[in-house]
């Protein structure tokens, strides 16, 4: 086998040098249009509606809506997860071996869109009158379901971007595109799900006092607006975008020898953990930031910021049968209607945090922006290793702030997303390079079987995220979700959402560190395998 500085060799010097120049002209023909950079960008935005409300509020729906004991929760978290990721790798043969007038990957984004609408819906639905076992089958059926059609729907999904082009400049920029829509989508549904879901439950309380039943309801009506809105979006992907890079004509399907071709693969050994880890961040993090607003920021400083930002958020409680108005109240439901000295029951941590969901994602998309001409400049490695270490540092200075420093939360949040933003689409762009690193090496190209076995350590991740922030809780601040504000489960909120998650940060930086492929490796890939599908195409 050739060294990795060499890849399959060309014929001669000459040939090599003739066969870049050739490779890059057929690089250049895989430009791609604004609009199927758009489309493309539609159906992660759309699976980000599930993603996004799993990361964030999924623990507490199961424990504060549902009704569920830490325990069955964390186990209802973990095990449909832990599913979705061994199914990743079957949709990934599957897939590799579609063929069909659309291609290998657009027909499962088509197929998929509208049992994920139904699926959503299913999921976020509470039913009445059954006992603590009926809640606990239910959870556990719709959210293995969920997370099977999720995997269904997404692993081609992030499959198809890589084999759209073989341009690494334009991979970066497709990503760049994809995740500011990611990131809008993010910024949806952390910042309007909860008051959404707030404003549907007061309507349904009818003036009286919003009980449970109540805010069940408006957790449906909330999810049954997403899932139209998913739908629409699949749809957008499927319609706008092409697929063209095809294996070489001379590869057999062999799933034995893809599976023995990804163990000799050292980048894609590095990457899947990195990839575990990055994930598992991601979940714990999430339902960690959501119990320290609730929980350990202090209700009275949360209603002083939310006013000091003049956003209307100050009036007296409403009268029996009195109904929001205007757009920011009536429509949004972002308005606090509490007394100050009154706050407990009032709905003051779910707007502070929706308000800092937004301002961390409109960051977020303001500097993902930067990401291509970052990588273009000093390296997608370069790059994440950069954003990860300095996101370890901001993580890690949470844990010296006060429950009274909001604008020091705010800070740190903008400064994590800063520093954090241009690494989430090179990440992504990194995996359709591993996926090249094989083709090079080996002669034989299994896009499907990479992003499945990626999307196996990020489901993974997931579960294990979820699951292990309450497990945590539990094992060490003796957490009880029918004692959410004792002193010891304050600080386990505290510890989990600073310290834990920088230094599950910190280890992604190591591993990254340890990834092989840089700058100039990467682009020699490309050069030389734009070259020999020119041949195939000749031939």
């Amino acid at each position: 086998m050739p060294d990795e500085s060499q890849g399959l060799p060309l014929d001669s010097p000459a040939g090599y040098r003739l066969g870049k120049a050739a490779g890059r002209m057929a690089v250049a023909a895989q430009k791609l249009s604004v609009t199927e950079k758009v489309g493309y960008s539609m159906a992660d935005a759309a699976a980000n509606f599930v993603f996004m409300t799993m990361i964030l509020f999924q623990k507490n729906f199961y424990t504060d809506v549902f009704g569920l004991t830490a325990m069955a929760a964390s186990a209802i978290l973990l095990f449909p997860r832990l599913w979705d990721a061994v199914a990743d790798p079957i949709v990934g043969v599957l897939a590799d071996r579609t063929n069909t007038r659309w291609g290998k990957f657009r027909p499962w984004i088509l197929f998929t869109a509208v049992p994920w609408a139904v699926i959503m819906i299913l999921a976020y639905t509470a039913p009445s009158g059954g006992s603590m076992t009926t809640l606990i089958i239910y959870a556990a059926v719709t959210n293995t379901l969920l997370m099977s059609i999720y995997s269904m729907n997404n692993m081609p999904y992030a499959a198809l971007g890589g084999v759209m082009t073989g341009d690494v400049h334009e991979r970066a920029k497709l990503n760049s595109y994809r995740f500011v829509a990611v990131n809008v989508a993010q910024f949806i549904v952390g910042g309007f799900t909860l008051p959404l879901v707030a404003k549907f439950a007061a309507q349904h309380a009818a003036g009286g006092a919003v009980q449970v039943a109540d805010t069940q309801y408006g957790w449906r009506i909330t999810m049954t607006i997403w899932a139209v809105v998913c739908l629409v979006l699949f749809l957008m992907t499927f319609l706008t975008t092409r697929e063209r890079i095809v294996p070489p004509p001379q590869q057999k399907s062999n799933v034995r020898e893809d599976f023995a071709d990804l163990r000799r693969n050292s980048p894609w050994k590095i990457m899947f953990a990195m990839t575990l880890f990055h994930f598992c961040i991601l979940s714990f993090r999430g339902g960690a930031l959501y119990d320290y607003y609730q929980h350990y920021a202090d209700k009275a400083a949360l209603y002083d910021w939310v006013s000091s930002l003049h956003l209307n958020l100050t009036q007296p409680p409403l009268a029996p049968g009195e109904k929001p108005t205007g757009f920011v109240d009536g429509v949004l439901g972002y308005v606090v209607h509490a007394d100050r000295s009154n706050l407990a029951g009032s709905n003051v941590a779910g707007v502070a945090y929706s308000i800092i969901n937004m301002i961390n994602t409109a960051t977020t998309i303001l500097f993902i922006i930067l990401t291509a001409s970052f990588a273009k400049r000093f390296g997608k490695k370069t790059v994440a290793v950069t954003g990860f270490g300095l996101a370890t540092l901001t993580s890690l200075s949470f844990y010296l702030l006060s429950p009274t420093n909001i604008w020091g939360m705010v800070a740190l949040t903008v400064l994590t997303a800063i520093v954090y933003a241009p690494t989430i689409a090179l990440v992504w762009a990194i995996y359709a390079d591993v996926a090249d690193y094989s083709e090079w090496k080996t002669g034989r190209r299994f896009t499907g079987m990479v992003f499945a076995t990626i999307g196996f350590a990020l489901k993974s991740g997931l579960a294990l995220g979820a699951a292990s922030e309450l497990w945590v809780l539990k094992g060490f601040f003796h957490y009880d979700t029918k004692l959410p504000d004792a002193i010891e489960a304050v600080q386990g909120y505290r510890v989990c959402s600073s310290l834990l998650v920088g230094g599950l940060f910190a280890v992604c930086t190591i591993l990254l560190m340890c990834y092989p492929l840089g700058k100039r490796l990467t682009i020699q890939m490309a050069d030389e395998l734009a070259e020999r599908r020119r041949r195939f195409a000749t031939a």
